[in-house]
């Protein structure tokens, strides 16, 4: 993928960031701590812990990106010779598309904060997603599609960077929906 259409893929992913902050503000931003925090059952996250969550998560992927940024990433010795880091991204796309319905168990490093998070939550990651595009866009110009980089949950699992940006949007876009839902629920408080 040459550097244009990797900046092209890079300004439809920052896009999508700035949709699903946009829409986290509208749609949860005058939540009460009651109903952020709302779960519909035991096993199932609140709205907070979706939003608490994708601020974990995605921060797992900032020393990547500031290295790519800084000009001093380098590729892991199985990232430069797997032959499947192409189907890891792939695979993790492909698991994180809301069409297929499937619930995936979020690995440790990835759990949100057990409860009682405050207002703030949905500003936080609102802040967090400024902080996140400031770091892609300090990417702009690399070639995103062939730095590989090696996954927070486990180090077999390696995808190109701009896979990784692709991953993060997708995986907002899943816990945005799953919020929405919670709000839905039967036994929703009310404002």
């Amino acid at each position: 993928m040459t550097g244009k259409r990797t900046d092209e893929e890079l300004d439809r992913v920052l896009d999508e960031l700035r949709a699903l902050t946009e829409e986290a503000r509208e749609t949860f931003g005058r939540l009460t701590p009651a109903q952020l925090n709302w779960k519909p059952s035991a096993a199932e996250w609140s709205v907070g812990q979706c939003f608490d969550h994708l601020i974990v998560t995605n921060r797992t992927f900032f020393p990547d990106i500031e290295r790519v940024a800084a000009g001093t990433h380098r590729t892991s010795w199985w990232g430069r010779v797997s032959p499947l880091s192409g189907f890891f991204g792939r695979f993790i796309l492909r698991s994180l598309d809301p069409a297929k319905g499937r619930k995936t168990r979020a690995p440790r490093v990835f759990l949100p904060a057990a409860s009682d998070l405050g207002v703030d939550v949905i500003e936080r990651f609102a802040g967090h997603q400024d902080e996140l595009s400031g770091l892609l866009r300090a990417t702009r110009g690399r070639d995103l599609a062939r730095t590989i980089v090696t996954s927070p949950v486990s180090a077999v699992a390696t995808y190109s960077l701009l896979d990784a940006y692709r991953i993060v949007a997708a995986h907002e876009r899943k816990h945005c929906e799953q919020a929405r839902r919670v709000t839905e629920a039967e036994g929703f408080p009310a404002a």
